[in-house]
């Protein structure tokens, strides 16, 4: 009886995981501008993946497995918000005119950026 509860909120998880990543994604293609894309491609990535590899540790159980990828979710919200912050970056200070491309509420700032770039 214990095996089928924690297969089904192991399910439960990995669905709701992957609900997550599947609206995300199409979610992006409403995002006009590139930093809002990667903005949310970053949120949705965090909660889509803490919820798909949670399900599995519920589903396995206490093992090494589980702890391998209590490790890799840790892993993969330490590098994925600043992957994200240096792809932003980098649009910044390769567009030459980002009011084109991009929402700019501050023009001073990105000056900054593509001086110290």
């Amino acid at each position: 009886m214990l095996d089928w509860l924690r297969f089904a909120l192991g399910a439960v998880l990995m669905l709701g995981g992957l609900f997550v990543l599947l609206s995300g994604v199409l979610g992006l293609f409403r995002f006009r501008f590139s930093l809002s894309r990667i903005h949310a491609g970053a949120l949705i990535d965090t909660i889509g993946i803490l919820l798909m590899l949670g399900g599995l540790i519920v589903a396995l159980g206490f093992t090494l497995t589980s702890l391998k990828l209590l490790v890799v979710i840790a892993f993969l919200w330490c590098t994925s918000p600043v992957a994200s912050h240096l792809i932003g970056k980098l649009e910044v200070t390769v567009t030459e005119k980002p009011e084109r491309s991009m929402a700019v509420e501050n023009p001073e700032a990105v000056a900054q950026v593509k001086e110290e770039g």
